[in-house]
């Protein structure tokens, strides 16, 4: 019973002290959650968002229009300005948790008050494909459970210190955060200041090696490892250099391709003004294509 009670216990404790600090994201009842990590700072994740502007509403019913301050899509993360008032940010857990540790996951129902429940970090070192496929790796897995539209809530310790920010759920019902570890926090700091990381892209949109294989069988084409182009913004880097829909990229930089995380791997090493030479498959036909870089587009998955 003692351990049922400290249980008790600590749950009303963190429920007193997180709830002030967790917010819904969007209108009404919101798209998701975030957490204040400082004065006139909320995190979130970038799904949440739609636009440079979204409502922000605390546990206590007030709802603020917050202006978009960083984005970083790929990483799955966001900084929101918006006025706090006198709400304590989070304080930070000193150390990342191990396998095993107690956690509460922390949510807000608005004007009801918090939601509060308790698990055990089951798994660390997990990875999860952002909103644009790229690998968030890194991230810590839960047990706490947690109803829809609580991604960008917060998972704290035993003494209401940010752990991690809760973005993916599993099929299983278990849920994976982006730890609350130096990384996080040099990256929270840019967003803070409005610096989203430039990665490059493509401007294009892509299907897996398998279903590429497929195609190629059904028309009486030999089969290859690659990956499938479904669409090409005309625009973008990949447009200007000729690349189309419905070739096959067989090789980036000299290096064989067999899965988008090769492709980004490739497009990850590329310095600030260079090209990239792309190993293409049309039909028959191989070609080589020179891509080079302009400004980043949100469009399509590479």
């Amino acid at each position: 019973m003692a351990v049922l009670e400290e249980l008790q216990q600590a749950a009303s404790a963190v429920a007193t002290s997180v709830a002030p600090a967790v917010v819904r994201i969007g209108a009404g009842g919101g798209r998701g959650a975030g957490v204040v990590v400082g004065g006139g700072l909320v995190l979130t994740n970038a799904h949440n968002l739609r636009g440079g502007e979204t409502t922000v509403t605390f546990s206590d019913g007030q709802a603020i229009t917050g202006q978009v301050r960083g984005v970083d899509v790929d990483g799955d993360l966001a900084v929101v300005a918006v006025d706090t008032g006198n709400r304590t940010a989070l304080e930070w857990a000193p150390a990342e948790p191990a396998v095993g540790t107690p956690v509460f996951a922390v949510g807000s129902r608005g004007e009801q008050g918090a939601r509060v429940t308790f698990g055990l970090v089951s798994a660390v070192g997990q990875a999860f494909r952002g909103p644009r496929g790229r690998r968030i790796t890194g991230t810590l897995e839960h047990t706490a459970a947690l109803t829809r539209g609580s991604s960008g809530s917060p998972v704290v310790d035993a003494d209401g210190r940010l752990v991690g920010l809760n973005t993916n759920r599993l099929a299983e019902g278990f849920y994976l955060a982006i730890p609350a570890d130096d990384d996080l926090r040099s990256r929270v700091d840019a967003l803070s200041r409005g610096e989203a990381p430039e990665r490059k892209r493509l401007g294009i949109a892509l299907t897996h090696g398998g279903a590429a294989k497929a195609l190629r069988r059904s028309v009486g084409l030999p089969e290859r490892d690659g990956l499938l182009v479904r669409y090409v913004d005309a625009d973008g880097p990949a447009g200007r250099a000729g690349v189309r829909s419905g070739d096959l990229i067989v090789e980036a930089q000299g290096q064989a391709i067999a899965t988008v995380d090769d492709l980004f791997a490739v497009l990850d090493a590329v310095g600030a003004e260079q090209s990239v030479a792309l190993g293409i498959v049309r039909g028959a036909e191989e070609l080589s294509l020179s891509v080079t870089f302009g400004p980043a587009r949100e469009e399509g998955s590479a």
